[in-house]
């Protein structure tokens, strides 16, 4: 029931993602039973498709997480959660209210042990035809030192599990190469990830190189500056479409193409969407999810964070 669309965009990319899920996932819808069934009879498409769990409410986009957490128990969001703390679901997805999906994330199912801080991650296209991984992009403005090395604990799990990436390179957005570059905490940040031996570090990254490719596989960065680049990188897209230059590396930059962004730190697996989300997004939103399910995401950061060490 999240998103500006739902609950019909909603179902629509479920009913989108059926064909090309893997063989033995099943799609949980939560909901209002009545309008899930209403666009799915729009659809042709039988109840029996899904695993449906009716609710009774909705946390809206204006509400405030945490209280609307409390208050609204029977909710999408919440009943979710439940399902996912209690291992009936092995994943959540949602395009509804990112603070509320943030609450149950760190409150209900819990920080990986080891873990200071979660982050949100997001997959952007670059123009050399790959892909690279920004953390975090919103859930944390303000970054000791330590917390950026975790991230590139994070961001260098998800690239081996999802991406299929052997060994990644993990780089520093900082405003030049040279390692003096940057704030006081990149600076110190840079020292522990160059003294570390959990990730291969390839030094500081340039906010050019990030569209561009090739400086990094994963970037780090707080959740200021990986918002705002995220953001850019968006508006560009959009900007782009509206004066008919779509297609190629423009399109690699479409949010629908992946979908969601997951949350990394926490002990299951959870994605956000965007609140615009069509159904192709939401599509691509499942399909992210349960590769991330598929890959032992969440178990191998478990292990990654057992004994971790971070040279301060």
């Amino acid at each position: 029931m999240g998103g500006d669309y739902a609950p019909g965009a909603v179902v629509r990319g479920a009913v989108e993602a059926l064909p090309e899920l893997s063989e033995g996932s099943v799609i949980t819808l939560f909901g209002d039973r009545s309008q899930i069934g209403q666009v799915l009879r729009e659809q042709g498409c039988g109840p029996e498709a899904f695993e449906i769990v009716h609710t009774s409410e909705v946390i809206e986009m204006c509400d405030e997480p945490a209280t609307a957490f409390r208050r609204k128990a029977d909710s999408s969001i919440a009943v979710g959660f439940r399902y996912l703390a209690g291992g009936k679901i092995d994943g959540l997805a949602s395009a509804g209210n990112t603070g509320a999906m943030l609450v149950g994330g760190v409150h209900i199912i819990g920080q990986i042990e080891g873990v200071i801080r979660p982050a949100i991650s997001a997959l952007i296209g670059t123009a050399d035809g790959g892909r690279v991984l920004l953390l975090d992009v919103g859930l944390n403005v303000d970054c000791k030192p330590e917390v950026l090395y975790q991230y590139g604990i994070l961001g260098n799990v998800y690239a081996r599990s999802v991406m299929g990436i052997g060994k990644p390179r993990i780089g520093l957005l900082n405003i030049g190469e040279e390692r003096e570059k940057g704030n006081q905490a990149t600076r110190a940040a840079y020292e522990l990830m160059e003294a570390g031996a959990d990730f291969d570090f390839a030094g500081n990254v340039e906010s050019k190189r990030v569209l561009a490719g090739g400086g990094a596989d994963v970037v780090v960065c707080d959740g200021f500056v990986g918002n705002s680049l995220l953001k850019m990188a968006e508006s560009f897209y959009e900007i782009s479409r509206t004066q008919g230059c779509a297609g190629g590396y423009v399109e690699a930059l479409n949010y629908e193409r992946v979908g969601g962004t997951a949350v990394l730190g926490i002990k299951a697996n959870v994605v956000v969407g965007h609140g615009c989300s069509s159904p192709t997004a939401i599509k691509n939103m499942i399909l992210q999810t349960e590769l991330n399910i598929r890959g032992g995401l969440v178990s191998r950061l478990k292990e990654a964070f057992a004994g971790t060490r971070v040279c301060v």
